[in-house]
């Protein structure tokens, strides 16, 4: 590989790049010379999460680029794999979040970093902006998804990602149990 390849984690909502598969991550890669790791910190709101995710891919090009969205990770993900033709690996993800999170308006608080935000109903009717109806390239997309996620209907994504490969696991977790055992499944969707 004559680039470095730049693997970024998209974390869901509510989470930080301290989340558990964040650093599992960040550990399976660190000793890699040829891998630069990312983590970009998304805040609440949507637009705002976009536009730094955005920025770290450009800051990136025309290297290599893989992404790993969980939950609203996948989500973002899905948009900027799509703006920027890039694979992306979704663990549970978030597929219509505008109607998960319409009944968690008002004050919300991150339980990594303290960070407060008031959740309205203009950030909800920015997530149906950023939905991505039709994937132009499924092959692009792996999706990893367990059954018994408490948050999300697993099924949703099974749906929206049909096309795509997917490993949907019984029974799990939103926060995807065994997780690690899935990382070497990860390096070979992005041929690494």
């Amino acid at each position: 590989m004559s680039k470095r390849f730049h693997l970024f984690y998209v974390h869901g909502f509510n989470s930080s790049p301290q989340s558990a598969k964040a650093q599992l991550l960040k550990r399976a890669v660190i000793n890699d010379p040829q891998i630069e790791f990312h983590v970009p910190t998304l805040g609440f709101d949507p637009e705002n999460a976009i536009a730094v995710l955005c920025k770290a891919i450009e800051a990136c090009l025309p290297d290599p680029i893989g992404l790993v969205g969980s939950s609203m990770g996948g989500f973002y993900g899905t948009w900027v794999a799509e703006k920027y033709d890039l694979p992306l690996v979704m663990i549970n993800p978030a597929v219509r979040p505008y109607e998960l999170l319409a009944d968690h308006l008002g004050e919300v608080e991150n339980d990594y970093t303290g960070e407060k935000f008031t959740f309205t109903l203009d950030h909800v009717d920015v997530f149906k902006k950023l939905e991505v109806t039709q994937l132009s390239k499924p092959e692009r997309y792996l999706l990893l998804t367990q059954t018994a996620d408490e948050v999300l209907d697993y099924r949703q994504g099974v749906a929206k990602y049909a096309a795509s490969k997917q490993m949907v696991e019984q029974g799990g977790s939103h926060g995807f149990d065994n997780f690690e055992e899935y990382i070497p499944t990860i390096f070979e969707f992005f041929n690494l």
